[in-house]
């Protein structure tokens, strides 16, 4: 299909700062440990899990549409099948996070709920528009992909905040002194 010819280049960027930016987050994950927080496996789960798969989506998604020999068709299929995959999680994330047990701030259910089922949303609506009208699909497509990516770089970027600002928790064990 053309029109993803003429999008490969904007595929190949995206996907190339994902990976970037899910290896970054395992320097967080390194530098969380370094600090032993407390509450890490309960945060890890609602906010290092969901920033992660966002990026996954874009460098997956990026993958599927570069396939060569794509019919409208395939891509719509694919497309289709990431945004359905996304609204499924991030409408968990969103269902559970309703209660407020899971999120400490109203803040981050809009940026880890809200906000991703909107840009999965896009990309659902995208792949539909894909089949009639090739370049607006692929534009919402884009719109969904870039949303993802700036909303990990702005959870990233929160992470970062937090695991940096936390003192370091002490051991209960004292060094031996003579």
């Amino acid at each position: 299909m053309n029109e993803l010819e003429r999008w490969a280049s904007f595929y190949l960027l995206t996907s190339a700062a994902a990976a970037t930016l899910i290896g970054l987050l395992f320097v967080i994950i390194t530098l969380g440990a370094e600090r032993r927080v407390e509450d890490a496996p309960a945060k890890i789960h609602n906010y290092l899990t969901p920033t992660v798969f966002y990026f996954a989506s874009i460098l997956f998604l990026a993958a599927l549409l570069t396939f060569p020999n794509h019919t409208r068709l395939t891509a719509a299929l694919c497309i289709c099948l990431a945004g359905v995959v996304g609204l499924v999680y991030s409408g968990t994330s969103l269902i559970e996070g309703g209660d407020r047990k899971s999120f400490e701030e109203r803040q981050d259910l809009i940026s880890y709920a809200i906000v991703p089922f909107v840009a999965y949303g896009l990309l659902v609506v995208g792949a539909i528009l894909l089949l009639h009208h090739p370049q607006r699909g692929l534009t919402f497509v884009a719109v969904g992909m870039l949303t993802l990516l700036t909303l990990g770089i702005r959870n990233s970027w929160a992470i970062v905040i937090e695991v940096s600002t936390r003192p370091r928790r002490q051991d209960s064990k004292q060094p031996i002194t003579r």
